[in-house]
């Protein structure tokens, strides 16, 4: 059963004459456990029509490169396969997301999507449900509590999202069944084939500056890597989660930013496998991630400067004219061009692989910070690297990491130049956590 506080009307109405239902795949690129399918499937059924599915690809999405797209079609190729297997016809489609469903929608009964989290997204379906005949219905399917459900306003910091998610988590935590098909609906509607990514890849005009990285992508790779994590590294998640040089961490995020994994699924295994360090990687999914959504939902200048806290923006302010021992612009940070041998591993290892290992993102920005000739210049650059390079750019979490670099969901510290009351971090902590020179020279 789909819990209630997943589903709302973004636009109400009588059903249409359609001949099948449609179901909008733009955020949940996946079969298994993912509610807006389930919900789409049950609908389908209760109308005694055929279900399609559609994805809606967009070349030369803002910031989206060969590394990103990659990623993203192998997933499709995972659904377009799975769905197949249940007689579900899947559609891919090229161009302006909202546009083409529009026109899919004209010969639906009604439309269900999943639900979006960055205002592009979220600007798609308000445009596409002012101008549908009929029902548009988004299902929520990747946070494990709906936003809203969690809370009505922007948290200040984890401390305070963490009790009320605690609260509502289990009522959440549920498992999902695959609903039987039963009006196949194989070869209803063409689209352009998904079967073979990298073919795909090529016809596509897209920038071409960043390679794929190491990680392929896929619901069939995200379950592959929570098998391994649940079994391998759960157990010392706890303890080895902030060294980079033992591969602690989960590595399930660009899996769970491109739809290929459901965080409930992650959840529920790691549950079911218990361990040390079950708690902390909960903390990590579901606390720190949706603290992550509720900050994006519900500001929104996220993305920008004006969005940090008050209290920040003030502090910086007041050290801007501050001395600068190191000034770099973005062309030295890329290249990894800097007098610190630790920031420019990490830099490396996100720009080779497409992956920064999340103790070192944190060290990362705030040295971007400090080396930056105004905190504005600073978030810009720190913006545009990291939606360039990281599989998992664009992503709400993205946002919120490097917010929290300027102070958001955090608190004033003691005050020191160019930071003011901001958190400072020094390669003397990273060398506490880790052997910091074993890592910088495994990325020279």
């Amino acid at each position: 059963m789909i819990h209630p506080a997943r589903i709302q009307v973004l636009s109400g109405g009588p059903l249409g004459g359609g001949q099948y239902v449609l179901y909008w795949m733009q955020a949940s690129v996946r079969t298994r456990l993912n509610h807006a399918l389930e919900y789409a499937v049950q609908q389908a059924n209760e109308l005694g029509l055929p279900l399609v599915t559609a994805f809606v690809l967009t070349p030369g999405y803002p910031e989206a490169n060969e590394r990103s797209y990659l990623f993203l079609l192998e997933g499709l190729r995972d659904v377009e396969r799975r769905l197949r297997e249940r007689g579900i016809g899947f559609v891919l489609r090229l161009g302006h997301p909202p546009e083409e469903v529009l026109k899919l929608g004209r010969a639906a009964r009604l439309v269900v999507t999943d639900r979006a989290y960055l205002q592009p997204s979220r600007a798609w379906r308000g445009w596409l449900a002012e101008r549908l005949d009929v029902p548009l219905i988004q299902v929520e399917s990747d946070a494990v509590v709906p936003i809203e459900t969690a809370s009505g306003k922007q948290e200040w910091a984890a401390r305070t999202l963490r009790p009320k998610l605690h609260k509502l988590m289990d009522e959440f935590l549920v498992p999902l069944e695959e609903g039987e098909v039963k009006t196949r609906s194989l070869g209803l509607l063409e689209g352009v084939d998904a079967s073979d990514p990298r073919r795909l890849l090529d016809t596509l005009d897209i920038d071409r500056s960043v390679p794929p990285g190491l990680e392929r992508g896929g619901e069939d790779k995200a379950q592959t890597r929570l098998s391994d994590f649940v079994r391998h590294g759960l157990d010392h998640y706890d303890e080895r989660r902030n060294d980079p040089l033992v591969d602690g961490a989960s590595r399930l995020s660009a899996y769970l930013h491109f739809g290929h994994l459901s965080p409930i699924d992650a959840v529920l295994r790691a549950r079911e496998h218990g361990g040390a360090g079950l708690d902390a990687f909960t903390e990590e999914l579901v606390v720190r991630r949706e603290l992550s959504f509720n900050l994006c939902f519900y500001n929104p200048h996220y993305a920008d400067y004006a969005g940090l806290p008050e209290w920040s923006r003030a502090t910086l302010a007041e050290h801007a004219g501050d001395k600068r021992d190191h000034l770099y612009g973005r062309a030295e940070l890329e290249a990894a061009q800097t007098h610190d041998p630790y920031w420019n591993a990490a830099q490396r290892q996100m720009v080779r692989t497409g992956r920064m290992h999340n103790y070192l993102r944190m060290y990362w920005g705030k040295k971007v910070l400090e080396w930056s000739a105004t905190p504005q210049d600073a978030y810009t650059v720190l913006v545009q690297l990291n939606n360039k390079y990281e599989t998992d750019g664009r992503n709400a979490n993205s946002y919120a990491g490097i917010n929290w670099v300027f102070g958001t969901h955090d608190r004033p510290w003691a005050r020191r130049p160019i930071f003011g009351t901001v958190r400072y971090m020094a390669a003397s902590g990273l060398k506490r956590k880790f052997d910091a020179d074993a890592y910088a020279k495994k990325w020279e």
